[in-house]
């Protein structure tokens, strides 16, 4: 299925019933949860943990949706074997046949919890970290990859397709959410196996690529163009995007909801390169004992955060000085927020900046309000939508990490409330939701705000769990 193309208007008597057996349980919830024989991955550890969560969570429909969702990306989505006899994980979004860099990382960062407890989830952990490092040394601007040399629907794009390629739009993120992974992987089981010369070698390409986008001597080799009703499927000026000065921020084709930028220098994209390359710094210093590759990212990062000094922090006529979503260098702003990730919104979560920075707080007042052209309010709920779906759709992400960033607890509650009463009676998160008819949905199958959705209540479950009574 094509990202995009399926708005779910049913309830669950047409929904995804290629992938779930609808029976009644206990609590009078259906089951939709795939049959075990039928799941791609069983973890002893994830199970422990949801019957854990159920009885904790007292609430009957929270219990439910954390079965459903948090092992969502494990149930349906991973394939796992062992190839040249190390791990290797196939990772789909879901309904897409095919492994983002970014979706891959974000399904699977929350089992990383568990992988002490699990050796044979730890395994399939260091498979994605495996398979990422062979997608990057593939092609370091492509965003989406088949499990094999394939082709795939978008074969005819007008860039340096290749087969094993199912996308080519350069994201900034897509080479940020490996190092995200590979370094909590090393953090939490202080296993370095996955971390040999291939994934050196990768990470070289990472800082090379990330260097040559700066474009300071020229646009560069990467452009892409597609033949497309929608205008956001392609950057503009024959597949280069508009110009840019170069100040030392680097340039994204596209954002992490794959639309074309409107000015290159994507601001959450850079901050999260700049605490990526740092964590990448470590790694390389500390695992490889390759000091040149060290210092290579370090210097990097610190060139980023001068220019986003410089040029991130805008003049909000309403909201004082905020970060700016796009900029192109020259003094031009876009003044924004996207649902995916990273966002401005969920800066804190990936480590950009702080929560109680004044920045951030005058940044996050304007985006969760009418200042934001995406954000939208109805009978079902508010939040951040995206121009990638349908306008007045909220996606179920952006409340997530709303709720993840956020110190008010009314807030946190608000959202949980949301979230809990905009599944559309089918048990699982989904991409986006119609503000006033949440059976109204995009992407029935989207595993990473399912698995996503999970950390939520798990991480609420531990540290705030009164917010989750009476929802």
């Amino acid at each position: 299925m094509k990202r995009r193309q399926f708005i779910q208007t049913s309830t669950l008597a047409t929904l995804g019933l290629y992938l779930y057996d609808f029976l009644p349980s206990a609590q009078g919830f259906p089951i939709v949860r795939v049959p075990k024989a039928r799941r791609m991955f069983n973890s002893p550890a994830v199970e422990k943990l949801i019957s854990q969560m159920k009885v904790s969570l007292r609430d009957p429909e929270l219990g439910w949706l954390f079965e459903n969702c948090f092992p969502n990306t494990l149930d349906t989505t991973v394939d796992f074997s062992i190839r040249n006899k190390k791990p290797d994980t196939f990772v789909i979004t879901g309904d897409i046949n095919a492994m983002w860099l970014r979706d891959s990382t974000a399904q699977v960062m929350p089992y990383l919890a568990l992988a002490k407890q699990d050796k044979t989830l730890k395994q399939l952990l260091a498979g994605v970290i495996n398979r990422q490092t062979q997608c990057i040394l593939i092609d370091p601007y492509a965003n989406a990859f088949n499990k094999g040399a394939t082709g795939s629907e978008w074969k005819d794009d007008i860039t340096e397709m290749k087969p094993e390629l199912h996308e080519r739009k350069w994201e900034i993120d897509s080479l940020c959410y490996p190092i995200r992974l590979s370094y909590n992987y090393w953090k939490t089981t202080k296993d370095t196996s996955p971390f040999g010369f291939e994934w050196q070698h990768a990470m070289k390409l990472v800082v090379d690529t990330l260097r040559v986008q700066q474009r300071k001597d020229g646009k560069g080799p990467y452009s892409f163009m597609r033949s497309s009703p929608r205008s956001i499927d392609t950057p503009p000026l024959d597949g280069y995007g508009f110009p840019i000065k170069p100040v030392g921020l680097i340039a994204s084709m596209f954002r992490p909801s794959d639309d074309a930028t409107v000015f290159p220098f994507l601001i959450p994209s850079n901050y999260f390169a700049m605490v990526s390359l740092r964590q990448l710094s470590e790694m390389a210093l500390e695992i490889v004992k390759d000091k040149s590759l060290s210092l290579d990212a370090l210097e990097l990062a610190s060139e980023v955060e001068s220019a986003l000094k410089k040029y991130a922090i805008v003049d909000h006529p309403e909201h004082g000085k905020v970060f700016a979503y796009e900029v192109d260098g020259f003094g031009n702003r876009l003044y924004m927020d996207d649902a995916n990730a990273p966002s401005l919104l969920s800066m804190p979560y990936f480590g950009s900046c702080k929560v109680d920075d004044p920045v951030y707080v005058n940044t996050r007042k304007m985006i969760l309000s009418g200042s934001n052209p995406y954000y939208y309010v109805g009978k079902a709920g508010k939040g951040i939508g995206a121009p990638h779906t349908p306008e007045n759709y909220i996606w179920h992400i952006s409340l997530i990490m709303q709720a993840l960033t956020s110190v008010d607890d009314d807030e946190t509650r608000q959202c949980l409330h949301i979230l809990k009463n905009t599944h559309g009676g089918t048990g699982f998160m989904h991409e986006s939701f119609h503000k006033d008819d949440a059976r109204k949905f995009t992407r029935a199958w989207f595993a990473w705000a399912n698995t996503l959705f999970g950390e939520l209540l798990w991480k609420i479950s531990k540290e705030k769990p009164h917010l989750l009574k009476n929802l």
